[in-house]
């Protein structure tokens, strides 16, 4: 049986646009902005699972690193 959702991290790659990768699977894919992220997030999604397989939903984690000075 399928999980109704699969999880992803986002974090803004240094080269521009963004990088995701799968918490529980072995996918990563990239976009050059955040409608290419979501587009290539769904055909990373449907090319790793077979048909049926894949869950219902993609839930994405924006993953942001910023330094504060104190």
């Amino acid at each position: 049986m399928a999980d109704t959702e699969i999880v992803f991290q986002v974090f803004e790659s240094p080269e521009g646009g963004y990088e995701a990768s799968a918490i529980d699977h072995n996918i990563f894919t990239q976009g050059e902005d955040w409608e290419d992220l979501k587009f290539m997030l769904r055909d990373a999604v449907l090319c790793h699972f077979d048909d049926g397989e894949a869950p219902a939903a993609i839930r994405v984690h924006m993953v942001q690193s910023e330094v504060i000075p104190v």
